[in-house]
């Protein structure tokens, strides 16, 4: 506020903006601290939501690098400064934090903290969050507190805007979490409608095929071509169906950061070693991106779970305007002639039929005792 009213309103005005567009509630945390900050020129700043149990739900932290946050452990629970902002609902405005009687418990790693201010973060009577600021950047005479009446007028101001943030961006996570919930719903009463039927209709129609083959082979012949035109029906209308479930982190994430983050929870869960790289590759149609990502995990659940890899590597790279993808493991291997002859597929099928369904190619390379490469390749849009 020091440098001019035009100055300061822009500033305000910027960090209200900032705000106003992040729907993820994680984002909006982060951006309100960043903002706060910012706006009030501090060294450090936090934003703390409650649970029921005391401690934080969420601590969003601005200033302390990530050495130092990992350092400090773990999240706060609510207990001096912390707790009086959230349960008496007031602001704390203090010239040295270190000095106050409910000063305690701070982590040895901790930054040192002088100069304080914090203001409860309310939606009407419910407080929903702490946010405060420490080491306002400003000359401090007479160790006197580097924040003014000023700066907690204008901070006041920011929770409010804050409060409406937050709660639209919980609100909209509601909303998806129940449009989910719907569409899930949906999609169970249209595969009961439609698949279950047909499929009660196929064990009929092989019932009555298999009384008619000693008396009438002719006839159980015809009732068997039934059974394959209405298990062709069923596997139809469960494709359809799986097409609507279209991943939700491909819509928010992209193909890329999608599979790296399903490797890396694969790679924390198994014994082997799961690793992924991903190489200039642009985004791609939605029916491509679902199609390689489900022959990733279809084929990452091959080599995991029947393989006994070491090892599986997963690479996506550019290729002209399109993608490959790899997985490759060095676990024991097969042959896949053997195995079509055996009548196990191991999702070798559904993965073909994947790739050609978005115009593309399914490849496989195994031999017993020398791992197994599965290759997928779409030409883009």
């Amino acid at each position: 506020m020091s440098q001019g009213p035009r100055s300061g309103l822009a500033a305000v005005s910027s960090a209200l903006l900032a705000m106003s567009r992040h729907l993820e509630v994680r984002d909006v945390l982060k951006t309100i601290v960043a903002s706060a900050r910012e706006l009030l020129d501090a060294q450090y700043a936090a934003l703390g939501v409650p649970d029921d149990h005391g401690g934080f739900a969420q601590f969003v932290v601005d200033g302390v690098s990530d050495e130092q946050w990992k350092a400090i452990g773990p999240l706060p629970r609510q207990h001096g400064i912390l707790a009086a902002m959230l349960k008496d609902a007031k602001v704390e405005r203090l010239a040295d934090v270190r000095k106050d009687p409910r000063f305690g418990g701070w982590p040895s790693a901790h930054p040192d903290m002088s100069d304080f201010l914090g203001l409860p973060i309310r939606d009407g009577d419910e407080v929903i969050g702490a946010l405060f600021l420490a080491n306002k950047n400003c000359p401090k005479e007479y160790g006197g507190c580097g924040f003014t009446a000023d700066d907690e007028e204008l901070l006041a101001i920011l929770a409010q805007h804050a409060a409406i943030a937050l709660t639209n961006a919980r609100l909209y996570e509601r909303s998806r979490e129940l449009t989910i919930a719907e569409e899930r719903s949906r999609l169970a009463h249209e595969l009961h409608d439609a698949v279950s039927q047909k499929l009660f209709s196929l064990r009929l129609t092989a019932q009555a095929a298999t009384a008619l083959v000693d008396r009438d082979p002719a006839r159980a012949k015809g009732e068997l071509h039934q059974v394959a035109a209405l298990a062709a029906e069923a596997a139809d209308e469960l494709r359809a169906a799986v097409v609507e479930l279209r991943p939700a982190a491909l819509d928010e994430d992209g193909l890329v950061a999608t599979l790296r983050t399903q490797i890396q929870v694969l790679d924390r869960a198994h014994s082997a070693r799961v690793t992924f790289a991903g190489r200039g590759v642009k985004a791609l149609p939605a029916a491509q991106e679902e199609a390689l990502l489900r022959v990733a995990q279809e084929a990452l659940h091959n080599a995991l779970r029947h393989s006994g890899a070491e090892h599986v590597d997963v690479t996506l790279d550019r290729r002209g305007a399109g993608a490959v993808l790899r997985v490759t493991d060095d676990g024991r291997g097969f042959d896949p002639r053997t195995v079509r002859r055996a009548g196990r597929h191991l999702g070798l099928v559904s993965m073909r039929d994947r790739a050609s369904g978005v115009g593309g190619t399914l490849t496989v390379e195994s031999e017993p005792d020398k791992g197994t490469t599965i290759e997928m390749e779409v030409p883009g849009g």
